[in-house]
């Protein structure tokens, strides 16, 4: 490995440690407005929706084939059923598709 690679690994870490550090020592989690709270907390969701959709619609060369398994586990994950659950049905539903159905 040369030095290239060290400064740039190096680069990386201090320039993701940066954005995750500042908020620990400047801001207090306590002044919060509740409804700015709120907000935040749905952060996670919505970058997991904005990572996942995409991958939803380029699984398959057909676009229905990931909206129909996308939509199974939105509905099952809907009813309150475990992540796993909801995987393996998405999977099953796809399978009995392509079963009866062949793209």
């Amino acid at each position: 490995m040369n030095m290239t690679m060290l400064f740039i690994i190096a680069g990386m870490a201090v320039v993701t440690y940066i954005p995750r550090m500042l908020p620990l020592i400047f801001l207090n989690t306590n002044s919060f407005p509740a409804w700015l709270q709120a907000v935040l907390r749905n952060v996670p969701y919505a970058a997991l929706g904005a990572l996942i959709f995409p991958g939803i619609l380029t699984v398959h060369e057909n676009i229905w084939f990931g909206i129909i398994g996308g939509g199974v586990a939105i509905l099952v994950a809907y009813f309150g059923a475990n992540l796993i659950i909801v995987v393996l049905s998405s999977i099953v539903a796809l399978g009995l598709l392509t079963y009866f159905f062949p793209f």
